[in-house]
């Protein structure tokens, strides 16, 4: 079996590891380097905040000369509504602007967003109670500017997502010690999904959001990568690259050629990259991809102005054991080499994390026909290309 380099860097890009508490306290002894922490719901939110004020990477360690990684500092953190807990949310005009519903504006909310129509008053007053999603923003707007190397994270789309049936107070009582409340946990599935159009919505908005604070994203894509594609190039129509000819490109050449020239023959400085809003995210990871490998071309047109990422995990996507590959491995060989990345999406940190993390690495190198340290070099380029710019 090929030995990871460890030492050379391996990056998780999505994973979950506070839904775990106890878990967190393991992060110093991992081999893995940093780990890129979701958040997805109301519960975890902070304790996303609390992981990357315990174990967060810092600006300083990032800008050093030889970007050394701290056996303590291994969290990057990333605040985000995952589309399984979109129906949670409410517009506020939608309630005459109330940052609270009654009872009955509860059951309302939850008809509207809910499909088939639920009409059990009992199981829609189980729910949690729902959260006015501008003030949700605004919290993650506050958040982002507390932690400036934040992602946003978990958003996306699902069209096969049912409602887990609420825990009766017996089950609460046997859950699992240790588990972040509000999680699925295995509970029984309701007949009740989230129309796309209300979970496009809560995503849009996060988006949106991602260009406003030129912060990368991560996002969840089940059946719906079509509805994925939209919802972004949604947020890109009218920015697109504008891909040039190979006269304009021939001239562009020489002006950049002068232009980086200072008149004693060296090279120019360049310039920072400017800080002002972007229509769209920077940049973006497609966490787990699933899709085809004709969806990777659409994302990786000249074209686009995001860099799309594609990670890869062995916890979620399922692997051919034909010599040829399936949908999968052909989706991976469509990646160009500096847009592919690893993730274990686990919701516990540790030995167990590791691992993952070790077998999706050699996966790759598998179908890529990379050496493992080659290909451990440039996975871990790409994540610190994806996290920061």
């Amino acid at each position: 079996m090929n030995v990871i380099p460890w030492h050379l860097g391996v990056f998780d890009a999505h994973c979950h590891p506070t839904d775990t508490l106890a878990s967190l306290q393991s992060i110093p002894s991992m081999r893995a380097n940093v780990l890129t922490v979701m958040a997805t719901r109301g519960q975890d939110q902070d304790l996303v905040a609390e992981a990357a004020d315990n174990y967060g990477v810092t600006q300083q360690e990032v800008h050093s000369p030889n970007m050394t990684w701290s056996e303590v500092h291994k969290i990057v953190p990333a605040f985000g509504w995952h589309p399984w807990f979109s129906y949670q949310m409410y517009e506020e005009s939608s309630f005459d602007g109330a940052v609270s519903l009654t009872g009955e504006q509860k059951v309302q909310h939850y008809q509207r967003v809910l499909t088939p129509k639920p009409d059990d008053r009992d199981f829609l007053l189980s729910l949690p109670e729902p959260r006015p999603f501008a003030a949700y923003l605004a919290r993650t707007r506050d958040y982002l500017i507390r932690y400036p190397l934040a992602l946003i994270g978990e958003v996306g789309l699902d069209r096969s997502f049912r409602l887990p049936v609420p825990e009766t107070p017996a089950q609460e009582a046997q859950r699992e010690q240790g588990l972040t409340p509000g999680g699925r946990e295995g509970r029984q599935l309701s007949p009740y999904r989230v129309p796309l159009d209300h979970q496009r919505k809560i995503l849009l908005a996060q988006l949106r959001l991602a260009g406003e604070m030129r912060r990368a994203v991560s996002v969840h894509g089940v059946a719906a990568h079509g509805a994925v594609f939209d919802a972004l190039a949604e947020t890109w129509k009218g920015h697109e690259k504008h891909v040039p000819s190979k006269r304009e490109r021939r001239r562009a050449e020489a002006a950049n050629h002068a232009e980086a020239t200072a008149p004693d023959g060296t090279e120019a400085q360049i310039s920072a990259p400017p800080s002002e809003p972007l229509p769209c995210p920077p940049r973006v990871c497609l966490h787990s991809f699933s899709g085809p490998a004709e969806t990777v071309k659409m994302y990786i047109d000249p074209q686009v102005p995001c860099e799309v990422f594609f990670s890869f995990s062995t916890t979620i996507n399922t692997w051919s054991e034909n010599p040829d590959g399936g949908k999968v491995e052909a989706a991976v060989r469509a990646v160009p080499d500096d847009r592919i990345l690893i993730e274990s999406d686990l919701h516990t940190a540790g030995d167990r994390m590791d691992d993952y993390l070790a077998e999706i690495i050699r996966k790759l190198c598998e179908v890529r026909g990379w050496e493992v340290e080659e290909g451990v070099r440039i996975l871990g380029a790409n994540w610190r290309k994806f996290v920061f710019g």
